[in-house]
């Protein structure tokens, strides 16, 4: 995530809703991917000041205004009363239960930083209320929601974080650090992170849009194996024995050896992953331009290069590795094709 400058000359970051430096009310345009500070000209009315909007107004999102859940704005000409984010939602928690509202707003924040790394890479961000055929649609879900049945991700009373036709499901459990600490531990993972699991469940949705019926399915099918094999099985198989012991030799985590389909999402998560934080580490200095050549092999060695140092730092403060991967050649083969397929998606922002 890059960083911004106020009218002010003052410093700020994606989350921000008010300059600390000169107080000015600050929101986030999805049409020029950048935060900016707003100069109030009418009721609920604002002139974006930063050079990239042109002069245009804006409006904040019915979440910015009304629940202070949100800080992307809204051109005063669209209809819409949500912003691109926002109006991606189907189900939203229950907000009158206490701690879910706390739970809701880390949720949209990570939904939010995941929109903006589709919309870097230039992908296709519409949701299902207006491209019902390949849009994209989140349900923020909790366990034992009573009588609701709303999609396959429902079983019993346990709502399972997956996407099916389009719908990402997140159950809200993992906006919860205690929560999502003891299912790592339960499922023996490296790393369980809330904006990980928006990562990894958009690559589902990508494969679908840019894998499943085009030109790169057989180099895919090549490099990540076969699809068509019984996925149920796979994953059944996988959680009752466990990983091959060789698959740190051909996959990014233990997870995705389980089937194709998760090694490509794994391997998307990544890719979004390594993307974003090198865009980071150029914003402030700790990595230079160069790091985000879009030549992969460049980019791969910059990040390994910044991750080890990240594990180090953490190391010396008693913290666990941020980054505890290893980037084998297979693995980052199918990164490159992954940033392929990306790039000669034939979509724009």
């Amino acid at each position: 995530m890059k960083t911004f400058r106020c009218t002010c000359g003052n410093t700020l970051y994606f989350e921000n809703v008010s300059c600390m430096q000169c107080g000015r009310k600050l929101g986030f345009l999805p049409d020029a991917m950048t935060v900016s500070a707003l100069e109030e000209v009418g009721d609920n009315e604002y002139l974006a000041l930063a050079p990239e909007a042109g002069g245009r107004h804006y409006r904040p999102c019915q979440n910015y205004s009304d629940a202070d859940a949100c800080n992307w704005m809204v051109p005063v000409e669209d209809p819409e009363p949500f912003c691109t984010a926002c109006r991606l939602n189907e189900v939203i928690p229950n907000l009158d239960k206490p701690g879910n509202r706390a739970h809701w707003i880390r949720i949209e924040q990570r939904k939010r930083r995941l929109v903006y790394d589709l919309r870097r890479h230039r992908l296709p961000v519409f949701p299902r209320s207006t491209h019902p055929d390949n849009g994209m649609a989140f349900a923020f879900m909790e366990d034992d929601p009573g009588t609701l049945e709303f999609h396959d991700s429902h079983q019993g009373n346990q709502i399972l974080t997956g996407h099916a036709n389009g719908l990402i499901t997140i159950n809200i459990a993992e906006a919860d650090d205690l929560e999502r600490e003891r299912m790592r531990l339960a499922m023996n993972e490296q790393q369980r992170t809330l904006l990980g699991h928006f990562r990894h469940e958009s690559g589902h949705f990508y494969w679908d849009r840019l894998v499943a019926s085009g030109p790169f399915l057989p180099r895919v099918r090549e490099v990540f194996g076969d699809e068509r094999q019984d996925y149920s099985n796979a994953l059944s198989q996988y959680y009752e024995q466990g990983p091959g012991a060789d698959w740190q030799d051909q996959f990014v985590s233990a997870y995705a050896s389980s089937h194709p389909w998760e090694d490509w999402a794994e391997c998307w998560a990544h890719l979004l992953q390594i993307t974003d934080t090198l865009e980071t580490a150029v914003a402030i200095g700790l990595a230079p331009p160069q790091a985000m050549d879009s030549d992969m092999d460049k980019r791969i060695s910059f990040w390994v290069e910044l991750a080890l140092k990240i594990n180090l730092l953490n190391r010396s403060l008693d913290q666990p590795d941020p980054y505890p991967f290893v980037l084998t050649r297979p693995v980052v083969a199918k990164l490159k094709l992954i940033n392929e397929i990306i790039s000669n998606s034939g979509y724009s922002t």
